[in-house]
């Protein structure tokens, strides 16, 4: 079957690869995700990608810690450049071309970001990880994948979460909740569904840029969403 679109950016949270470990990586979710994105590089998707770091590091209070917001998100930055390298290495093993790209520059381990780069790379098939979020405090690994996106000429942001798409209340506390199978930016509003932060979700809406969430811990999942089937939530703009 033919892809229904031709780039996408995945989002992914570092939590997501913990699988059932309280901290650190799954080498099973790992492999899971390197066969998922390769077989949707085989149908031609061209795929860059974004991961949190929250497996390893999440901003905390400053006044438990006594570590700033700043320099706490900095520390953060560096989590999600861990866990791309993890995520090359697992690519790479399965045969697919990746490049990293990171934000704030270490030449040693990370190309640096640079936008017609990226591009390029893409257009040669490599599968593309940006790390470091945007390389500035105070944005979240959901805004830096709604700028990135937006960079490339993404078709779309596929969030992939434990979670089979959008509820009316979070599916986990709330046994009576329902699914949506499609939504707008507006109505994600209106009812305050937190899809992504604020940032991230305004930048989607104003470039009018479809998100669909779904669960990417089901494997084929990431197939079955690119190539059109209704798989999660998609969040459009409703024209």
């Amino acid at each position: 079957m033919l892809p229904r679109y031709k780039r996408i950016l995945l989002k992914l949270s570092g939590e997501s690869l913990m699988g059932d470990k309280n901290f650190g990586m799954d080498s099973a979710v790992l492999t899971q995700y390197a066969q998922d994105i390769k077989h949707i590089t085989e149908l031609g998707v061209q795929v860059a990608v974004v991961i949190g770091g929250g497996n390893i590091y999440r901003g905390m209070n400053e006044a438990e810690t006594g570590i700033e917001r700043a320099h706490g998100d900095y520390m953060g930055m560096l989590a999600t450049v861990i866990n791309g390298m993890a995520l090359q290495a697992s690519l790479e093993k399965v045969g697919v071309y990746t490049r990293l790209l990171s934000a704030i520059k270490m030449e040693q381990i990370a190309e640096p970001y640079i936008r017609r780069r990226a591009i390029r790379h893409l257009e040669k098939g490599r599968v593309v990880i940006f790390g470091a979020g945007t390389g500035n405090p105070y944005f979240t690994t959901d805004t830096a994948g709604s700028l990135r996106a937006i960079e490339i000429d993404a078709d779309v942001i596929l969030k992939g979460t434990r979670v089979d798409g959008i509820y009316t209340a979070d599916p986990e506390k709330d046994p009576s909740a329902t699914k949506f199978q499609q939504i707008t930016f507006q109505e994600c509003l209106t009812r305050n569904l937190r899809v992504m932060d604020m940032t991230a979700f305004t930048l989607c809406m104003e470039n009018q840029l479809p998100i669909i969430v779904f669960d990417m811990n089901r494997p084929d999942n990431l197939r079955r969403v690119v190539t059109g089937e209704r798989v999660g939530t998609i969040v459009t703009g409703g024209k």
